[in-house]
């Protein structure tokens, strides 16, 4: 990747993968961050998951309940979070409706295999 800006329109994906319940489709990756828009079916849970590095959470439809370490935070629709990556952390939907969420990561060390 150069330094040149990078525009992506909606509906493009560089990568996709579905597990039970859950959809990722990694948006952008370069050697500094990734960008991974998730969709979780109603009452899905993610995996736990701990790492080096920093995270952001969007919610861009839905509600959810993102746990981080010990605490949980409902949160909805253009509620954000961010949490360092060493702490525990996973997502669920507390909804019955899919929900949308946006997470940027960094460094990006979030391989599809992992999920």
């Amino acid at each position: 990747m150069n330094d040149d800006p990078i525009f992506i329109k909606k509906g493009d994906i560089i990568s996709e993968i579905t597990r039970p319940g859950r959809l990722y489709k990694a948006k952008i990756k370069s050697d500094k961050m990734e960008a991974i828009i998730a969709e979780l079916n109603p009452n899905a849970v993610s995996r736990w998951y701990q790492h080096g590095g920093e995270e952001l959470h969007l919610v861009l439809e839905g509600e959810i309940e993102y746990t981080v370490g010990e605490t949980s935070y409902k949160m909805g629709e253009g509620d954000i979070l961010w949490h360092k990556s060493t702490l525990k952390h996973r997502a669920k939907n507390i909804s019955d409706k899919v929900i949308k969420y946006i997470t940027i990561g960094t460094p990006p060390i979030l391989q599809f295999s992992d999920l």
